[in-house]
């Protein structure tokens, strides 16, 4: 088992769920820096995807969780040499998904005016927002379909063919934004905002076909209905219940930020979506390392192989934290370029720049938090991550955010809100995990 946990299969695991990882913020980040160089309202078409995305990642957070679940149950019977007893399972994991990804999107588009207006867009922003949103949220459900497929793959321990679909689908989004956004002379008139939000889509259906055929061709999952009830499904159910209540809660967090941050004035909430997609990318890119824990943790547990989980965990946050500190290093030095990659409005660059290293000086604190969660997952722990997140958003974010209100910090308080609530997020998961499963290691 020791050659499960070395430096080789770790990063064989981790960098290409890296790389799968940010195609989703990497989608979201070429419609910003797109959108945020339109030659006509500009800025307010950058303002309207950032509320747009805040809210779209809470609804794909919340939902998307399923990947760990599938994940986990697969990669604990993998390890229990029990796969063939799961083989069923996914196909009604997925089935789940796309059902209730479905009915929350038909609950949601009646009321995108009302949603926003309460996310505190107006005016010619808000008009944007709606314009946006009603294109780019039927890729909704099939992004889910591909976390989904993601999830197995994590499973069976293979993270190569999710990075293969997520490249093709980030090389097409740029392509596809490129041309509807600003149209060919003589061929295809400028689409601007809506461009952006069609992009997004065309590259989400090019993403679920290609899943599906991954799936069928490179393993031997089956998605036929053999069984209406998989005995797993309980446990997935509950699994994934718990993980939504946490997702609720992390995207109180997101929604409440980008709320605060629009309400300063439309400057503000444009140089808070290009922080909030920077950070995005990172987590992403850091959790590459938690999606390898998250795969090996139900693994090693699976085979009640304690002492190599230990050994695994203290690798994969070792490394999580050296890639956390180059990024923030190398970010630390180009502040202004990479704002001007998202736009060339020079106040919103201004106001961009007078907070962002808060943003990157916390990054490693955000590794132990990221590799923890995906650790956790991956051994089913789906309880206690629900307490953690309620636990440092109603009693680490949401106070620091209103004291930073109170002493009129504006984007510098929310972003040392966002920090406290990694801090505690970390901190609690190292706590549990030392106490725990260090003593089933010495047993």
């Amino acid at each position: 088992m020791s050659s499960i946990i070395s430096f080789k299969n770790i990063n064989k695991l981790a960098v290409p769920a890296i790389i799968a990882g940010i195609a989703e913020p990497v989608l979201s980040a070429t419609d910003t820096a797109i959108v945020g160089n339109i030659p006509v309202h500009g800025t307010e078409s950058l303002a309207a995807v950032g509320i747009v995305g805040s809210f779209l990642s809470a609804l794909i957070w919340i939902l998307a969780q399923t990947r760990a679940v599938i994940s986990a149950i697969i990669s604990q019977y993998l390890g229990a040499g029990k796969l063939d007893e799961v083989k069923m399972l996914p196909a009604q994991a997925i089935l789940f998904n796309i059902g209730l990804s479905i009915a929350i999107l038909l609950a949601t588009v009646p009321f995108i005016k009302e949603i926003f207006i309460l996310l505190k867009a107006e005016g010619v922003v808000l008009d944007y927002c709606i314009s946006y949103y009603r294109i780019r949220v039927w890729g909704f459900p099939l992004t889910l379909f591909v976390f989904a497929i993601f999830g197995i793959f994590r499973g069976l321990q293979n993270t190569f063919w999710p990075m293969i679909i997520a490249l093709i689908g980030v090389v097409a989004n740029i392509i596809f934004d490129i041309v509807l956004v600003y149209g060919i002379e003589g061929f295809l008139e400028p689409m601007y905002l809506e461009g952006a939000a069609w992009a997004s889509l065309c590259s989400q259906v090019l993403m679920a076909i290609l899943s599906l055929i991954f799936l069928l061709k490179k393993t031997d999952v089956s998605l036929r209905l053999e069984k209406l009830w998989h005995p797993e499904m309980k446990r997935f159910m509950i699994m994934s219940f718990n993980l939504f209540i946490r997702s609720f809660a992390l995207n109180t967090t997101i929604i409440l930020a980008a709320r605060e941050a629009t309400s300063i004035g439309t400057n503000y909430i444009a140089a808070h979506s290009i922080a909030i997609q920077l950070w995005l990318f990172f987590a992403f890119f850091i959790d590459g390392y938690g999606g390898a824990g998250n795969i090996l943790g139900g693994r090693l547990l699976g085979a009640k192989d304690y002492k190599n989980l230990i050994a695994m965990s203290k690798k994969v946050n070792l490394y999580g934290i050296i890639v956390a500190s180059i990024l923030g290093g190398a970010a630390l030095l180009i502040p202004e370029r990479l704002g001007l990659i998202f736009t060339k409005d020079p106040e919103v660059i201004t106001i961009f720049k007078s907070f962002f290293y808060l943003v990157v000086i916390a990054l490693p604190i955000n590794a132990v938090a990221f590799v923890g969660d995906g650790i956790f997952k991956g051994m089913g722990e789906t309880g206690f991550l629900r307490n953690v997140l309620l636990g440092s958003t109603f009693l680490g974010f949401i106070p620091t955010l209103m004291i930073a209100r109170y002493m009129d910090w504006k984007l510098h308080g929310v972003w040392i809100a966002i920090t406290v609530w990694m801090f505690i997020r970390g901190l609690a998961l190292l706590i549990k995990f030392r106490r725990k499963y260090y003593p089933l290691a010495t047993s």
